[in-house]
């Protein structure tokens, strides 16, 4: 795989916003349900999320920088990092001195998998320095995928079917008050893991999920609240009444005190960002503003005798 700065367009010493910015950008670009039935694009979008899985995980993002691991996220090779500054003997940590020579943070798995595929699997269990090497199994790699919900669904939680893993389906819920940006975790639904010589089975990676939110222009999110701004009819605004206000929950009757004006702030109980285990529901604020609309000609003849 190519450098992963690279496939997201940006430099080493971009932050990391400028890396989720470009990823989320590019996810957009080649998702393959803006791209049907194009083998290029879906390609593209799984060298954007691989890439991101190295470079977007901080710890992942310092190995691959010094050089730890590759773009795929496996350890280099022993001979990648070099023999124990540049020497292999009893003076540079050879066979004197064990496994002390290999340098690079290779760890006993990457050692062990090395002298097995070199010496046709003659090896078994953990390398042990003097001892025998065996590869154990692994965890496989995490997988990244771009979702994008209503803003409705973000405000009061949602349940999706999507393509995960190796394993077809699965239902995912999407936590009420998520954030647009935010990456969920979904475990066991990553790349698989590699099994070990004995057949112990590799624990599959998880699957990281970047959710974008689409905004709706009626609501403003804060916090676990939410604001919008209510038309209101010159008289009701004097004399009082009812009207129907839109929620994310679905449209409610609210009471308008007389005299109100332009500004005034209703507060709707536990119609904001929907209720979880940690977080009771948010409020819905409401500001008025009167809207003078058809004037008849006897307001207006009302407004012209104040003025004599």
């Amino acid at each position: 795989m190519s450098d992963p700065y690279s496939v997201l367009g940006v430099s080493k010493t971009a932050t990391d916003k400028e890396i989720r910015s470009a990823y989320r950008k590019l996810a957009k670009q080649y998702h393959p349900d803006h791209n049907p039935d194009d083998k290029k694009a879906e390609e593209r979008f799984k060298a954007v999320g691989q890439a991101y899985n190295i470079v977007g995980d901080k710890e992942k993002r310092a190995r691959f920088d010094r050089g730890e691991i590759d773009a795929e996220g496996q350890e280099r090779g022993p001979f990648g990092g070099g023999f124990g500054g540049g020497g292999y003997g009893p003076g540079a940590g050879g066979p004197r001195g064990g496994a002390q020579g290999f340098q690079g943070g290779f760890s006993q798995e990457d050692l062990g998998s090395f002298f097995s595929d070199m010496f046709g699997g003659g090896f078994s269990g953990d390398f042990q320095p003097g001892g025998s090497a065996g590869r154990r199994a692994s965890k496989g790699s995490d997988r990244r995928y771009a979702v994008t919900i209503s803003f409705q669904q973000a405000v009061l939680g949602t349940s999706l079917d999507l393509a995960l893993g190796e394993g077809g389906h699965t239902e995912v819920r999407i936590p009420p008050g998520v954030e647009d940006g935010q990456t969920l975790r979904v475990r066991g639904k990553g790349s698989p893991g590699r099994p070990g010589m004995d057949g112990q089975p590799g624990v599959p990676g998880d699957a990281l999920l970047t959710i974008t939110v689409t905004p709706d222009s009626r609501y403003v999110r804060e916090g676990r609240n939410l604001r919008m701004t209510q038309d209101v009819d010159l008289k009701t605004a004097i004399l009082g009444g009812k009207i129907a206000v839109p929620t994310p929950k679905g449209d409610v009757s609210v009471k308008i005190p007389k005299h109100s004006d332009s500004g005034k702030v209703l507060r709707l109980s536990g119609r904001g960002i929907g209720a979880d285990k940690k977080h009771p529901a948010g409020d819905l604020l409401v500001t008025l503003q009167v809207h003078i609309g058809t004037v008849s000609p006897e307001l207006e003849a009302f407004f012209s005798q104040q003025e004599s």
